[in-house]
């Protein structure tokens, strides 16, 4: 069985080890959106990891919820991701871009003139957001897309993962979880559609389905994985029945043979997330949620999946890949500084040595 330390691939995807740098928001982007010289340095310092899978960019402005995240839908989000790319790339590494639609979890103050809050039925959630404007707010109300427009979203994933190709990414991840547009979809109780996108169990998992394959028509789906937690209660989601949603899901989306499945456990969860993922996907599993090194090492031997992600140790350890190699002390990252503009808590993590 491979270690951590051993190369492999997911799909089309060549890896040098298994350890995977887990998408994470970190509110860094500049002005209109784009990636900025922080956010070059700050995925170059990671580069070691054997793929990195950056924070959620919005495939459009209606697909934005947090301030200053990125996009993947301008010009000039194309050219700030190619920066990154390079980067990441001439300190030989490999990155995959995740594609994040916040459906109905927004706020007009965080959007661009001219977005509106989308989602498959006009239900509001619960819970706040934070805005640079207005500290936390009520999340807003949505409007409910119409069917026209639902086929215009999924164009809109598709342009999404043009323009991330474009910009040299090495592949890209659909982000189903988190209670964002994809899960809307998938979910009874944030869906109550009834046209062919809504209903019935095959009807609630055709946006992802009809997503994931117009992502696939760009460059194969050897080069698109996606993420996914059932049962993940974030953001005011509920399903009625996660395991059996997941499951048709899954087996809908089997033959595709995507290049990856990207599964968050839920120990105290409602399913066995992990075991889900290897009964129903059949291709190369990322696992991720809170793994030490060896653990990880224990679960990619025990064959529970290919590669392993890590989130919070990249934020204070750029050098995470030689920090287990070695055994070495782990770095605690400052949560005030999580999501704050600037270098602080953002580049400024010291490797070892330094």
């Amino acid at each position: 069985m491979p270690h951590l330390f051993a190369s492999g691939t997911l799909g089309d995807v060549q890896l040098n080890n298994r350890i995977v740098m887990a998408p994470m928001t970190r509110s860094r982007a500049g002005e209109g959106d784009v990636p900025t010289e922080l956010s070059v340095e700050y995925y170059r310092q990671r580069a070691t990891a054997g793929l990195i899978i950056t924070e959620g960019a919005q495939p459009s402005a209606n697909g934005k919820g947090y301030c200053r995240t990125p996009g993947i839908h301008t010009p000039e989000q194309v050219a700030g991701w190619r920066r990154v790319v390079e980067a990441v790339h001439g300190e030989g590494g490999r990155i995959a871009l995740q594609i994040m639609h916040c459906g109905r979890i927004a706020h007009p103050d965080n959007q661009l003139e001219g977005a509106e809050i989308v989602a498959p039925s006009a239900l509001r959630a619960k819970g706040q957001i934070y805005t640079d404007t207005a500290g936390m707010q009520d999340l807003g109300q949505p409007r409910a897309l119409t069917t026209e427009e639902v086929v215009e979203v999924i164009g809109e994933y598709r342009q999404a993962t043009a323009h991330a190709f474009e910009a040299g990414f090495d592949a890209v991840e659909l982000h189903c979880t988190s209670g964002y547009l994809p899960a809307q979809f998938l979910s009874t109780g944030t869906n109550q559609r009834t046209d062919r996108y809504g209903g019935s169990l095959a009807n609630r998992i055709r946006f992802v389905v009809e997503t994931l394959e117009a992502m696939a028509e760009v460059a194969g789906p050897g080069r698109v994985g996606m993420r996914i937690c059932p049962g993940n209660p974030f953001n005011d989601l509920h399903d009625d029945n996660p395991r059996e949603t997941f499951a048709a899901l899954l087996d809908a989306v089997r033959p595709m043979g995507l290049a990856w499945l990207h599964v968050i456990r839920m120990p105290q969860g409602p399913v066995d997330n992990l075991a889900l993922g290897r009964e129903h996907f059949g291709g190369p599993l990322i696992i991720n949620e809170s793994y030490t090194r060896d653990e990880a090492s224990a679960a990619l031997a025990a064959g529970e999946g290919e590669a392993v992600s890590f989130g919070r140790p990249f934020i204070a350890n750029p050098d995470l890949v030689e920090r287990f190699r070695q055994g070495a002390e782990l770095a605690e990252f400052d949560l005030a500084t999580v999501y704050t503009p600037g270098a602080k808590g953002y580049t400024d993590y010291p490797p070892l040595g330094a």
